[in-house]
């Protein structure tokens, strides 16, 4: 084969390190982004936070200590009573304790295991039954649920515990009468009978309930009620009863306890009305206070590019400053488009959301649809309908009978608004509900109604029946 050279002339996009770091900075969510600065901050000496006194302001700095100095052997009631209040906030009615953390009186919140194993402390057992039941809590799923039987259980336990069925059945038992009522049961059927148990049998329906939770609950969810009046052999008054009691009963025995680490969002925009007009804001704390150290860079300046490694640190601080900056502008240029757009949702609600998808937005500002993605993802709105991510505002499109488009979280709210108005005892069906859209002018086939409805988590025609 023979060897030889060619020139080749072709076009690439190569990302700069610049590029890459705005690029990652934009996908992040406000909290992330926090995180990823706080990292920057340990790693970098030439970054500090814009809050922080300048180097060279020393003088400014004593000048000040000595009005507070002066300020001090004023009368009380000639100094301002809020600064008052700040400087001796936490010493004042602990008698000057400087060991005091208020962050100690903020309540801790409890998980199931540490509520069960708290009540199982307060108890007298013999150690090897209180070991049954520590065992039983650990095996708890995060409903208050124990998922296997226990033959099941005791099949997987080491053969030298030589522990039976039988004892863990007791142990099961005294576990299933902690609080929360319903804990510890295999199935929904007995977490209901348990809490049943709890109940006065004074309570209207509660034997026809009790009944229903033994052996009859598929029935009951798929409000079959004419079977269960004849298996029953009761009326509509007494049915209806025992269904509203059961209706109060917790299907979840665990909810209301800690299940783990609590996430917080932090709005990016906040919106208010000026002039007739919804406008987009910038919320200000949620944006990281940096700035490049001055004294690090004059001496760099001064060394006429003999920094070496600081030279690089100091052109990777201000990236970064410049593209955190950028960053912001880039979600408030995004936001101030959707918001324009979406002017009708700020005064209707989800019922005029207009439909809107990233091409639309990136066309408007000149950017790639990519952009505009990375820039509503994990982004939050916060206004006076609630707390929104970006990406909420955009949707797909239906077109109406008179040619006009209709948003796909439009139809939604009808859709859900005439299911929570429907008359319980003859529920909507989905074609029901697509002839009543037509006549609002939005043609919707009745499967697009099923799905948009199972998108809601809106149970079936047959599943929404009730006496």
């Amino acid at each position: 084969m023979k060897q030889a050279l060619q020139l080749k002339v072709s076009q690439q996009l190569t990302l700069t390190p610049q590029l890459q770091q705005s690029i990652k900075l934009l996908q992040l969510s406000t909290l992330d982004l926090q995180a990823e600065v706080e990292r920057f901050l340990l790693d970098n000496p030439l970054l500090e936070r814009g809050d922080e006194p300048r180097d060279g302001d020393g003088e400014a700095a004593a000048e000040s200590a000595d009005h507070s100095e002066t300020a001090a052997d004023e009368p009380a009631d000639s100094r301002d009573d809020s600064a008052g209040e700040l400087l001796d906030w936490g010493a004042g009615s602990r008698g000057g304790d400087s060991d005091y953390d208020p962050m100690l009186n903020v309540p801790c919140p409890v998980s199931l295991r540490e509520h069960l194993l708290s009540q199982l402390g307060e108890i007298a057992l013999p150690r090897r039954d209180e070991a049954i039941v520590r065992l039983l809590i650990e095996e708890l799923d995060d409903d208050g649920y124990l998922p296997l039987g226990l033959d099941e259980l005791a099949s997987h336990l080491p053969l030298e515990l030589q522990l039976e069925s039988d004892e863990l059945a007791v142990g099961l038992a005294l576990l299933q009468q902690f609080d929360p009522a319903g804990v510890g049961a295999r199935t929904l059927a007995e977490s209901l009978q348990l809490q049943l148990h709890r109940l006065p049998e004074s309570e209207p329906g509660h034997t026809l309930a009790l009944a229903i939770a033994r052996a009859h609950l598929p029935l009951l969810g798929s409000r079959d009620y004419a079977k269960l009046k004849k298996l029953l052999g009761c009326g509509d008054a007494e049915l209806r009863a025992a269904q509203a009691l059961i209706a109060r009963l917790n299907p979840h025995p665990a909810t209301g306890f800690h299940q783990g680490d609590t996430h917080y969002v932090i709005p990016d925009i906040s919106v208010r009305k000026f002039k007739g007009r919804w406008v987009a804001e910038l919320n200000r704390s949620a944006v990281p206070r940096l700035r490049v150290n001055q004294l690090y860079e004059r001496m760099l300046a001064d060394s006429r590019g003999q920094g070496g490694e600081m030279s690089a640190r100091l052109q990777e601080a201000r990236w970064l400053v410049k593209n955190i900056q950028q960053r912001f502008d880039t979600i408030l240029k995004v936001a101030e488009a959707i918001i324009e757009r979406q002017q009708l949702f700020f005064e209707q609600g989800e019922v005029a959301m207009r439909p809107l998808i990233l091409r639309d937005i990136a066309e408007e500002l000149g950017l790639h649809e990519s952009t505009i993605s990375r820039s509503t993802s994990q982004k939050y709105l916060l206004c006076s309908r609630g707390l929104f991510e970006l990406k909420y505002f955009f949707g797909s499109s239906l077109e109406t009978e008179n040619g006009d488009e209709c948003s796909a979280t439009a139809i939604k709210a009808h859709i859900r608004s005439m299911i929570e108005g429907e008359n319980r005892a003859k529920p909507l069906s989905d074609s029901a509900i697509a002839d009543a859209l037509a006549k609002q002018g939005i043609q919707v086939a009745r499967r697009t109604v099923a799905k948009y409805r199972e998108a809601m988590q809106i149970p079936a025609v047959s599943l929404r029946k009730a006496l």
